[in-house]
């Protein structure tokens, strides 16, 4: 190695000027930045580290301990672990294939492809999985034909996609979609594009939705170019246009707000617009809608007409699971007709009541609290101008009762109930109430019968009970009802009871009753009769303070059952009839109690007559006449055996041929003439497989009649007539048929806790018309079918139908006037022309007044989404016409067009 001259560096450094600055530019940064460190040759300095002489404790140890204790001595590390991307496993399959793609980080699902994630399920032909964007894509494949299958399958708890493809991000959540089908409530909502912002938020393009049941087909639907959705909550939408079968309508609004909700919401109910003639237009079954909870609801509506008229409803329904259920209607109508200072002018005022209640048996099985109860003015079903009741028309009664009843699980068991009751004639408007009734019943006692002995004999049945009855009652008017006239003549009173009986064996074969029976009736208020001299004639007093009277009496019977059997040939297909035939002879004896009659003169001559002063009472009044009569009946019943048709069957088959032929006359001992009684004899019989019944029965009558038609001491058959003389006969047909009795599914049930008709004092069936209740139109006039019927071939389709029939005979022949006072058929029958076409009648005719009876005709046409149905009566009184079309869903219940054309009031 040559060294060099100090001298020949110093001089390039000197030439060099540019080298130079760039080796202090370059040398002032390091010394900054490793000046301050210390440097050192090879070795270390040494440090003096002094050891203790105590001996120290092991470090490991203490740590074991403190690990034990839960105490952990090492600090956890602060630098957090990075989130990843996807909160969940993601488990995916596919029919075809599953391809794998490390590079572009991808996975490709192809044919009956899914994927799962967290609560995500997606379902598609093709679904492609992108790692790099976190999505996930999924579409339609095409078949050999071109035919494009498998669609998409989006689902995400409740809620279901059913696009032609989507595009999913499992960090953001967001999707797009396009065609997209999904089911909102009663909803079917198809989207041109969807975009998915997060779990409750959708907006769509070009949107339409529909309650109909084929989203790619609709009947009809809603489009809306705009829609914001918030799954089973509520839909916005832009402007928005109807369109039936494909064509667009001017039906629109520039906006719309639609709740989507499984549970019921508040709402106001759209008012029907139309017009009478004598009331001018209205506005109808206008209101709000309270949804107050899931067990009560309410609804207010109203009508209001030009000419002055309105009316007014509330309705509420409640119910508790496994506890009881109900409803409760109110209505007031204020009804005005004709021009006020012109004649004709008039005003009325008419109201209703309607409650339901039922309650659970498993609930309170030791008490029970139940109501039906339907009054008001007697001529609302008939004038009302909300609905046309037929029939409550021809029934003309209403009828409630509220009732509660407990059973006391005692030695012997007690039974209480108390009941309201209330009848109500329509036609001639008088009420009857009972407010209450109190019935306390005792179970029966056995007092000379071991416990668990056989009872047998004479002393071992004897019998004791006691029940208890009282009663508040009230006679009044329509126009008095709920006023204080109508409390002032209330009759009430308490009547005990006490029964006493036994039954014995005598001779083996015949059964012996004897009972006694003692009263005692208490009364509150009681009749004194005077006669007054001023006005000539006898006032009744009544007379305020507690007051009683006892009654007993006596009766028996005896009576067997004789059997008798006559056998037909083998060959033939009857084998035998069996007659059982029971006859009874009874003995009844009551004494006369004169001791509560009094005497009271009847004019001003002095004449004397009779009187008790509880003949006013509402349990009637002790008898001065004693009543000593025997009894006589004999019940018979006939039954055939036959063979069965199906030979494979070895027995025979039990039918009934007449059921329970009664025959039944009495002897009263005691008269000193007319002693027999008419003979009266009834019977019944089921025919057809108990299809129809038939119910007859007459009177005959053993003694003559005069001139004047008073009945004579003096026996028919002596009179020149013959053994009986027969005052009244009368039968009663009865006959129900459908196709799904034909084919072995039963009868036709009826809902008597919803049926309209029934719970305004008709029929449960609609032999005499159905009820058309103008406020509520969303349900079928016709039995619902909710299984839909499968074509079978042109000549095997299934037509639903039933037919009911009635008819009625009563013949009189009390004066000898040999007259049929009535004689009448009425029919009611429905049929399904079509799956989707139904049609009924109900009508009749009057062979004594030669007319047609009340006639009704109802068309209904399922129109898928929509219903149409139309009711007529053609003739009479009350002659009125009936249309309406409109969406069956209740969600779109407002959507509706209806016609009618109701009875003349005046008439």
């Amino acid at each position: 190695m040559s060294l060099q001259k100090l001298s020949h560096i110093f001089t390039k450094i000197v030439f060099i000027a540019l080298r130079t600055n760039l080796f202090h530019i370059v040398l002032l940064p390091f010394l900054l930045t490793f000046g301050c460190l210390q440097v050192h040759s090879q070795e270390l300095p040494k440090k003096s580290i002094p050891i203790p002489t105590v001996k120290q404790k092991d470090s490991l140890n203490i740590g074991l301990k403190n690990l034990a204790k839960g105490n952990d001595t090492i600090k956890k590390d602060s630098i957090k672990k990075k989130k990843s991307l996807l909160e969940g496993k993601i488990k995916y399959k596919s029919k075809d294939y599953v391809k794998i793609d490390n590079r572009k980080k991808q996975t490709i699902l192809k044919d009956e492809a899914e994927v799962h994630y967290k609560d995500i399920e997606l379902k598609s032909g093709i679904i492609v999985i992108d790692y790099n964007k976190d999505e996930v894509y999924a579409g339609r494949l095409k078949d050999s034909a071109g035919k494009y299958t498998q669609y998409p399958i989006f689902k995400q708890g409740s809620n279901i996609v059913e696009p032609d493809s989507i595009r999913f991000n499992f960090k953001t959540k967001k999707a797009l979609i396009w065609n997209s089908r999904t089911d909102q409530g009663e909803f079917k909502v198809k989207g041109e594009i969807t975009k998915r912002e997060n779990d409750s938020v959708y907006f769509i393009k070009n949107a339409r939705f529909t309650t109909s049941k084929n989203i790619e087909d609709p009947e009809y639907y809603f489009l809306a170019r705009k829609i914001k959705l918030v799954p089973q909550k509520k839909v916005v939408t832009g402007l928005t246009n109807m369109v039936i079968a494909g064509v667009p309508t001017p039906i629109g609004v520039p906006f719309a707000f639609f709740p989507m909700t499984d549970k019921a919401t508040s709402g106001l109910i759209i008012p029907t617009f139309g017009q009478t003639n004598l009331q001018g237009y209205f506005l109808q079954n206008g209101g709000y809608y309270f949804a107050l909870s899931d067990k009560y609801d309410l609804a207010l509506l109203g009508d209001y007409y030009t000419n002055g008229s309105y009316a007014f409803r509330a309705e509420t329904s409640y119910a508790s699971r496994y506890k009881f259920r109900g409803n409760f209607n109110f209505r007031f109508e204020n009804q005005i007709t004709g021009e006020r200072g012109l004649p004709g002018y008039g005003k009325t005022n008419l109201y209703n009541i309607q409650w339901s209640h039922s309650p659970d048996v498993k609930a309170t099985p030791n008490s029970r609290f139940s109501a039906s109860v339907n009054l008001g003015s007697s001529k609302y079903f008939q004038s009302s101008f909300n609905q046309v009741n037929t029939a409550n028309f021809l029934n003309n009664t209403l009828s409630s009762s509220i009732s509660y009843s407990k059973t006391f699980n005692s030695t012997p068991q007690v039974n209480m109930s108390l009941t309201a009751s209330h009848s109500q004639n329509t036609n001639t408007g008088t009420i009857n109430m009972t407010l209450p009734t109190l019935q306390v019943g005792v179970d029966r006692i056995f007092p000379f019968a071991p416990k668990n002995a056989i009872k047998k004999g004479f002393i071992k049945n004897i019998n004791l009970s006691y029940s208890l009855r009282g009663e508040n009652r009230i006679a009044t008017v329509d126009s008095l009802f709920f006023k204080p006239e109508m409390f002032r003549d209330a009759k009430n009173g308490l009547q005990h009871s006490i029964p006493l009986s036994t039954n014995f064996k005598v001779l083996k074969h015949f059964s012996v009753t004897a009972s006694s029976n003692y009263q005692e009736t208490w009364y509150l208020k009681t009749v004194e009769k005077k006669y007054n001299s001023v006005t000539n004639k006898v006032d009744d007093i009544e007379q305020s303070g507690f007051d009683a009277f006892r009654t007993y009496d006596f009766s028996s019977s005896i009576g067997t059952n004789i059997y008798g059997t006559f056998n037909f040939k083998k060959e033939g297909r009857i084998q035998s009839i069996r007659h059982t035939l029971r006859p009874n002879v009874g003995y009844s004896y009551t004494p006369s109690f004169e001791k509560y009659y009094d005497t009271y003169a009847i004019d001003g001559s002095g004449k004397m007559a009779t009187y008790t002063r509880f003949e006013n009472g509402i349990f009637g009044s002790p008898s001065n006449r004693r009543s000593n009569n025997l009894s006589f009946s004999i019940n018979n019943v006939f039954e055939a055996k036959v063979r069965d048709k199906d030979s494979t069957k070895t027995e025979a088959k039990k039918i009934m041929l007449i059921n329970n032929l009664n025959l039944s006359t009495s002897y009263n001992i005691d008269a000193d003439s007319l002693n027999w009684s008419p003979m009266r004899i009834s019977g019944g019989t089921n025919l057809f497989k108990d299809k129809m019944n038939i119910n007859f029965g007459m009177t005959l009558d053993p003694y003559a009649i005069n001139n004047k038609g008073s009945r004579i001491n003096t026996f028919n058959i002596n009179n020149g007539g013959s053994l009986f003389r027969m005052t009244s006969a009368n039968i009663t047909l009865n006959y129900s048929l459908s196709s799904e009795e034909l084919e072995g599914k039963g009868k036709l049930k009826q809902d008597s806790f919803n049926n309209r008709g029934l719970r305004n004092g008709g029929r449960a069936d609609d032999l005499f018309g159905s009820t058309t209740d103008f406020s509520d139109r969303r349900e079928s006039q016709f039995k619902k079918d909710d299984e839909e019927q499968e074509f079978a071939g042109f000549y095997k389709m299934k037509i639903p139908w039933d037919l009911r029939l009635a008819y009625s005979l009563t013949y009189s022949n009390n004066n000898r006037e040999s007259e049929i006072t009535q004689n009448s058929l009425m029919v009611s029958g429905n049929i399904d022309i079509t799956p989707k076409w139904k049609t009924g009648v109900s009508t009749g005719y009057d062979f004594v007044q030669k007319g047609v009876t009340y006639t009704q005709l109802r068309f209904e046409r399922d129109l898928l989404s929509w219903r149409m149905d139309f009711n007529w009566n053609p003739f009479g009184d009350r002659a009125s016409w009936y249309f309406f079309i409109g969406i069956s869903s209740s969600a779109l219940s407002d959507i509706k067009w209806d016609k009618r054309s109701l009875p003349d009031r005046r008439l």
